[in-house]
């Protein structure tokens, strides 16, 4: 397997489309479909680490209603019988969600969310609850309050995160898609890190109702697939508005798909210089640049174009996003969701109590700093100063979209890193998020592809980054790259042994 990317060929997986067309036409069961994914999600899945919730018996009866749908004549919806899996902050009535967290063990919501009941309506079957960093707060999927999860190419490195159990349950073939929630980066990063198709939708493209909120100016739905087109067929189920989230946009939903296979003729990308500067890897700089080159000779235009404030996007991100989880997370009391610490002597207590023990470290470390931020005297300091940071950081990204269509930039300054590397040292890992941030901060729409391999065949992304509800441009722009520099996202064949070996370690 080369270095510079993975052919496609004999080992590319079937898409979206072609799976529901062959449950459509009966010449594959769905039923036969998830019990043979279930297996591999109750086998490899949770020797990942990915896995926090199988629901077999849900699982297999949707199926069954697909297959029933087929054999009356109904056409079940253009996700017939697709096994999909869900991050575990996505609220569904037939599995618990618990944001990989010991506060919400157990917790059954009454209601899908609407995102879900899309999936559902279009015919897919839900197959898994995936681990999570504990409420979305962590790059790395280390920080869940379950176990560690494993990148399917390396299971000595970690997959991203936080949606990492999603990422590498489409990355070894388990499921052919999945949601996730990406509030600084946390669909993409792992995406790059997994070598497969993350998107960030535009926010308010796609209802958040149901989803356990983080930081909400900045939480989006997005996808995992193993392709751009898989990537477009799946954001045109879910996006749209939604009476039940007053911030989903009445924006229409165009046809995504066929925005596939379109040229690069007469786009123009802006490259911005601050994205390739010492903060990135040295063969993630020469794969995203091979990409860039890879776009010219497709007929692409590439300039170079500024976004002045992007070294202040980091600081910025980290004050409004803990401020906006400190508000949110305290609604986790133990009163109304969760277990509840015995023995509490009064209402404070109890607070105190449930809080301290359902709570992990990184989650502490972040209401704490959102709680001082927002604290008297240090308010206009810090959290108001972000908010004026941030209105300057869309105004570069609008800025530069009237001089391009789309800007091109690396996804993750490095490729994935070992389980424990970066633990002890939260900055380190917050600078994991330094090319993904400013998209969630300007609430711009940005996608990650893979581009190539790292020296140690590592999996390298490149992000494709659009104007507000660009996504359309996004598709014709990513596909068209993924068919240049020709990637398959199926890890190394090396990848059962050295999970053996480190499930021994």
């Amino acid at each position: 397997m080369s270095h510079a990317g993975a052919a496609r060929g004999a080992g590319a997986r079937p898409g979206l489309r072609a799976l529901a067309r062959a449950v459509r036409t009966g010449a594959l069961s769905a039923e036969a479909l998830c019990a043979e994914r279930l297996e591999a999600a109750g086998t490899l899945g949770r020797r990942l680490g990915a896995i926090n919730h199988l629901p077999a018996d849900a699982a297999l009866a949707a199926a069954r209603a697909v297959d029933a749908a087929v054999r009356r004549g109904e056409d079940p919806g253009p996700l017939a019988g697709i096994p999909v899996a869900l991050k575990d902050n996505l609220c569904t009535v037939d599995s618990p969600t618990t944001c990989s967290s010991k506060i919400l063990g157990g917790y059954q919501p009454p209601y899908d969310a609407t995102a879900i009941a899309r999936l559902r309506a279009a015919g897919a079957v839900i197959l898994a609850k995936t681990n999570m960093d504990e409420f979305a707060m962590g790059s790395s999927t280390e920080n869940s309050a379950f176990e560690p999860c494993r990148n399917p190419w390396d299971p000595e490195r970690v997959p991203g995160g936080s949606s990492g159990g999603s990422a590498a349950l489409v990355a070894s073939g388990i499921v052919p898609a999945a949601l996730g929630s990406d509030t600084g980066g946390s669909v993409r990063q792992p995406a790059s890190l997994c070598g497969i198709v993350g998107l960030l939708p535009t926010w308010g493209r796609v209802s958040r109702s149901g989803l356990v909120a983080f930081a909400s100016s900045l939480d989006q739905i997005g996808t995992l697939t193993a392709s751009t087109e898989d990537a477009a067929l799946l954001l045109g189920v879910i996006a749209g508005a939604d009476p039940l989230d007053d911030t989903s946009a009445p924006e229409p939903v165009p046809d995504y798909v066929s925005a596939c296979g379109e040229p690069l003729s007469g786009l123009t990308f802006g490259v911005p210089e601050e994205y390739f500067g010492p903060g990135a890897d040295g063969d993630v700089r020469a794969q995203v640049e091979r990409a860039i080159e890879a776009v010219r000779a497709g007929g692409g235009r590439v300039v170079p174009v500024s976004l002045p404030h992007t070294e202040w996007a980091i600081a910025t991100y980290y004050i409004v996003a803990t401020a906006e989880a400190s508000s949110n997370l305290a609604r986790f009391d133990g009163v109304r969701y969760g277990p509840r610490a015995a023995g509490a002597r009064d209402l404070e207590s109890l607070y105190a109590d449930t809080r301290g023990a359902g709570f992990g470290n990184e989650v502490r470390r972040r209401i704490m700093l959102g709680t001082y931020v927002l604290s008297a005297g240090y308010y206009d300091a810090f959290y108001l100063k972000a908010q004026r940071v941030r209105e300057s950081l869309r105004a570069d990204f609008l800025e530069a979209f009237r001089k391009v269509d789309l800007l091109l930039t690396p996804t993750a300054p490095t490729p994935a890193f070992r389980i424990g590397e970066k633990s002890a040292d939260p900055l380190a890992m917050y600078l994991s998020d330094i090319f993904t941030a400013t998209s969630n901060l300007a609430n711009v729409p940005a996608l990650s592809l893979p581009c190539g391999l790292s020296g140690t065949g590592l999996p390298i992304g490149l992000q494709v980054i659009g104007p507000p509800f660009g996504e359309r441009r996004i598709f014709r722009a990513a596909s068209a790259i993924e068919s240049a520099v020709g990637f398959c996202a199926q890890p190394a064949l090396r990848f059962e042994s050295r999970l053996a070996a480190a499930a021994v370690s």
